[in-house]
């Protein structure tokens, strides 16, 4: 997805670029797929990704305008937890680091709010109106449009094998034999990015993430009801959710934990009923309105660094080739405006966007010397 905004932003600025996809977007084969991604400003992860996000929001707004269709849907996101946990204290601090409008919940208030949320008191909420989510597979769809319109080109289904580069260009290698000669190569690759940065010491993994859908015939859950989306901090995990959008009902998953894969092309897509049923106690408790029964099921992945922060920074061998990786489950929202800062790297060697807290730098201690 990183490729199809990079693509746009290059394009943009007259640049002939070409992108190229193993396989045929929009897919399910990496992280951009499954309907809906989580939007937020408040951000508990790093107040550090603020500024970027208010570059994001501003970058999917011009998309829409440019494809003519609605991608961000701003319908608000509740998020929950211990007072003294880690979501609810870091939204509250980003938000008054930033000024970003939220709503400090107690349980009482919650419950009234939004009646089928069972809600613990021992727990703490806080609502960013300005949220909501971004229907994923439209905004890989809406990039590539948007590329294309601007002159930039995409093979699909074709493999790269290969990258290589002398002091004058780079050289792309296909699987078929064939080969493309450019003065840039930016590499997003996704999960098939974590070998090669471990190959250089960043060691980076890709985890099996399940997406599941569950029946849910009671309105109090529906996006049409005023429901948000939702993130849940427990003592087991934190979860997260969307209201019913359409007839599969209501979308539940952990963004925690999550099983380690080796290849990504052979990852188990079937449905794991210990992860099934995981989720389905916690529905049970802070969403009792939700069937149990299961109408869709996705498998992701998320690909993971050390710190679960994201890379984007030039190839520290490599001098023309810049590097998006290690997104880490939480990248997705970002994407337009990450595709203008791989765009500024590739064409200018820096960028004027705060990205420096994601440049390999941080990982200097794990890398051998070359």
């Amino acid at each position: 997805m990183s490729v199809a905004a990079a693509l746009y932003h290059l394009a943009k600025r007259g640049v002939r670029a070409i992108g190229i996809d193993r396989f045929s977007p929009p897919h399910d084969r990496g992280s951009t797929h499954g309907h809906t991604r989580v939007i937020r400003q408040a951000y508990y992860e790093h107040p550090n990704y603020v500024p970027l996000l208010r570059e994001s929001y501003r970058e999917w707004f011009a998309l829409e305008s440019h494809v003519g269709r609605k991608l961000f849907h701003q319908i608000g996101l509740l998020e929950l937890g211990p007072a003294d946990g880690t979501v609810v204290p870091n939204v509250l601090s980003a938000a008054a680091q930033y000024q970003i409008p939220v709503e400090s919940l107690n349980a009482a208030e919650i419950e009234s709010r939004w009646p089928g949320l069972h809600v613990g008191r021992e727990f703490a909420g806080v609502f960013e109106p300005g949220a909501g989510y971004l229907l994923v597979e439209d905004c890989v769809q809406a990039h590539l449009d948007a590329a294309r319109a601007v002159g930039a080109e995409l093979l699909i289904n074709t493999e790269v094998v290969d990258v290589s580069t002398n002091e004058r260009a780079a050289t792309v290698c296909m699987s078929d034999g064939t080969e493309i000669e450019a003065d840039r190569v930016i590499l997003a690759a996704g999960a098939w990015s974590a070998k090669r940065l471990t190959s250089l010491g960043v060691p980076c993994s890709v985890r099996r993430k399940s997406l599941f859908w569950f029946a849910c015939d009671n309105e109090q859950y529906s996006v049409g009801s005023g429901m948000p989306v939702f993130l849940f901090e427990l003592p087991n995990g934190i979860f997260y959710g969307f209201p019913k959008l359409d007839e599969r009902g209501v979308k539940f998953a952990e963004h925690t934990g999550g099983q380690t894969v080796d290849d990504p092309l052979s990852v188990d897509r079937t449905i794991d009923t210990e992860e099934q049923s995981r989720l389905v106690e916690v529905m049970s408790r802070l969403l009792p309105g939700v069937s149990s029964r299961v109408t869709n099921h996705a498998v992701c992945l998320y690909t993971m660094s050390p710190d679960e922060h994201f890379i984007v920074d030039r190839h520290p061998e490599m001098p023309n080739v810049v590097l998006a990786a290690g997104l880490s489950g939480h990248g997705f929202k970002f994407v337009p405006v990450l595709g203008r800062a791989l765009a500024d790297l590739a064409l200018d060697g820096g960028t004027d966007l705060p990205i420096e807290f994601l440049s390999l730098k941080r990982f200097a201690n794990l890398r051998p010397e070359v």
